[in-house]
């Protein structure tokens, strides 16, 4: 995140205080940082609790969690031992003043902030723990400063937690100074596409009269700037602006859930609570129009599946053995079969509907992991379309047995059946249905539906009514084989776009293990459809199913989306790796690209957690290299380290020789090398 300007105060060094226990280095801060522990002693497994008290300098202030801006709240970077975990930081109601930008979210005075830390149970008794963190905020004035105390606290390991005497008035004025946490109320949100609007309801009648709201989320403003609070009888009504765009004009993501303080008396957090989307907007009719002709024609394409098209003429001889010569009977057969249809789809698209709402309007897409679910549904059908292994072979059985129904019921089922059987085939045109899916409102959606199913028993429902042109039917042959693997591409292609939204969610540089795990689901798909057929011996049938199940399973696994990444990584360049050991700060390297598998290997197996913290508690800044596309400078800065061929990844530190790691990296290499840095 960018900066304001900062400003030098010399006046202003000075070194914090700290209890015995603590050690902390001298500090240039404008702001007098205490440390406080709540506990003497911890045990294993407890979970204790943490101050950090900031006296700024009269007139100036830090920021809350939510600026209001693009100032810097506080934030700690903890280096903890294994099996530690720390809580987020909870601190005192902020004020609200007039900022830069607007409404600002500050903290004056002298705020403490209060974070847990649970212990690992496997402590031992009469050991002593360190733990080590950064801590950094920002204070302004007329101009803005960046200010860091690094914290190590070390304290003592006991068979039960000793709390000390001498810090508990600190920490309860904390707790008090923090809001209250409500019980039972209820808390709705939604967005009208740009303002979110809240109802907070207690369940029963309150006094108080909360005169603002505070979001926690950044560039939310206050109710008081631009929004407004009111009462809707037990309950409050609030609207809150959201920006789009921050000071820089850069874009805001927005977030799908949302979070406060209600500012009174005695000011209330408010619970994360998830955003409701409004619904999209109707599309124009004539737009409308197309995409009901595109589900009607895929409905109707859908009778020329094998699985589909011989069960057409049985059907409708089937309906004209039951009615006789009655025309109007053999019609009304057709008219229940149609409802049929018709019910089953609905009953799909209810499901699809439900699911989709679920996830939230509009954010389907955002998610990495529908993502994911829809990109192996559409290769797998694909797989299916294309031959590589069968789902729906019995689809002509079926159509046989569906002949010897009797009476209108029998029709209704016979039209369930038929929807039921022709799922299996339907995978390029249910791709379509998913698409206008994400997009329509209920209405729309669910019209679009059922035209494709209007387009699936049309067929049914024309010949009913005029059963003499089942003499015009063309015969079943090799052709639809060959029709049902030409659709197959289309669901290719679809997997295919769907990979390339995927790999823009997850990194262009974690692409290698969802390639290698569709590859392992086509040979999973391959062994299943190759030997887990009816004629095969039992023995030979399970091998095959647990082998399909194996490679499935682990093309899941190097599929599914990473965990994100907890280093920062800078583009490469050589004036800032020159910039960067000017100012004394050890560079780490990576030389890598997109096309180098060993460089994808080690991320995958380098990075540790343990890794991870010692590069954070040795201030190593880590830039990328990336040589996917030719570029000059790389190729020479590799020829400086003796090198030619990536992977390579070095370290360099002030006044040393580059340590350049092995090819093939651990996590052993790179914590080997951390620690030799001073």
């Amino acid at each position: 995140m960018t900066r304001l300007p900062l400003v030098c105060l010399a006046w202003c060094v000075l070194t914090p205080f700290a209890r015995a226990q603590f050690e902390l280095p001298a500090s240039t801060t404008a702001t007098k940082a205490q440390w406080v522990s709540e506990v003497r002693t911890l045990a294993p497994g407890s979970t204790f609790t943490l101050a950090l008290k900031l006296a700024h300098p009269e007139g100036w202030h830090s920021y809350y969690q939510n600026s209001g801006g693009i100032e810097q709240p506080l934030s700690i970077q903890w280096t903890l031992p294994q099996g530690f975990s720390a809580g987020p930081i909870h601190g005192p109601v902020p004020e609200v003043k007039d900022g830069f930008f607007g409404k600002s979210f500050v903290h004056t005075g002298s705020p403490v902030f209060l974070i847990d830390i649970t212990a690992a149970s496997s402590l031992v008794t009469g050991n002593t723990v360190t733990l080590s963190a950064l801590a950094s905020w920002q204070i302004c004035k007329q101009s803005c400063l960046n200010e860091q105390v690094p914290l190590t606290l070390v304290l003592p390991v006991g068979p039960a937690v000793a709390k000390d005497p001498a810090t508990a008035d600190l920490f309860a004025k904390a707790r008090a100074n923090q809001p209250a946490k409500p019980r039972n109320w209820q808390v709705s949100a939604r967005s009208d596409g740009q303002d979110v609007l809240l109802r907070i309801d207690p369940g029963e009648a309150v006094a108080e009269d909360f005169a603002d709201f505070i979001p926690n989320q950044p560039f939310v403003q206050a109710a008081s700037a631009g929004g407004s609070i009111r009462r809707d009888g037990n309950a409050w009504l609030i609207q809150l602006k959201r920006a789009s765009m921050d000071a820089l004009k850069q874009p805001i993501p927005q977030g799908s859930s949302f979070s406060g303080v209600l500012l009174g008396s005695r000011p209330v957090a408010i619970p994360d609570t998830v955003i409701a989307s409004p619904p999209p907007a109707s599309l124009p009719f004539s737009r409308y129009l197309k995409i009901l002709g595109g589900m009607l024609l895929g409905g109707l394409i859908l009778n020329l599946m094998p699985c589909v098209f011989p069960v057409i003429g049985l059907k409708i001889m089937g309906f004209v053995q039951q009615a006789g010569e009655d025309r109007n009977k053999i019609a009304l057969h057709g008219l229940t079969f149609t409802l049929g249809v018709l019910v089953s789809f609905g009953v799909l698209s209810g499901i699809l509907f439900t699911a989709r709402a679920a996830v939230g309007w509009g954010y389907q897409l955002q998610n990495p992991w529908v993502v994911l679910s829809l990109m192996l549904l559409m290769f797998v059908l694909a797989l299916n379309l294309f031959g590589v292994f069968e789902m729906g072979t019995s689809a002509t059985a079926v159509g046989g047995s569906l002949q010897s129904k009797h009476g209108l019921t029998g029709s209704f089922f016979s039209g369930v059946l038929a929807t039921v059987v022709a799922t299996p085939c339907s995978g390029p045109f249910l791709g379509v249905a998913l698409g206008v899916a994400i997009v329509l409102p209920a209405l729309q959606f669910f019209l679009a539906f059922a035209a494709m199913a209007v387009g699936l028993a049309l067929p049914y429902l024309v010949l009913s009514v005029f059963p003499h042109l089942i003499d015009f039917l063309p015969r079943p042959g090799a052709w639809m084989e060959s029709f049902k693997q030409a659709m197959s591409f289309l669901l290719f292609a679809t997997a295919g776009y769907l990979l390339a939204v995927y790999a823009g969610q997850i990194g262009p540089e974690n692409l290698l293990g969802p390639v290698i795990g569709l590859s392992a689901i086509a040979v999973a798909a391959w062994v299943y459809g190759r030997w887990n057929l009816p004629h095969r011996k039992r023995s030979t049938r399970v091998t095959a199913l647990v082998i399909t199940v194996l490679f499935a399973t682990a093309g899941l696994f190097l599929a599914k989306p990473p965990q994100p990444s907890a280093l920062t990584w800078e583009p490469w360049s050589q004036a800032r790796v020159a910039a960067l050991l000017d100012e004394g700060t050890p560079v780490y390297i990576d030389f890598t690209a997109l096309w180098c598998p060993t460089c994808q290997v080690n991320k995958k197996r380098a990075y540790t957690p343990e890794v991870i913290a010692l590069m954070k508690a040795k201030g190593v800044a880590t830039l990328k290299a990336d040589k996917t596309n030719d570029d000059p400078q790389i190729e020479a800065a590799l020829r400086q380290l003796g090198r030619t061929a990536i992977p390579v990844n070095v370290l360099l530190s002030p006044g040393k020789d580059p340590a350049i790691l092995p090819e093939l990296l651990s996590p052993n290499d790179l914590l080997d090398a951390l620690r030799k840095l001073e």
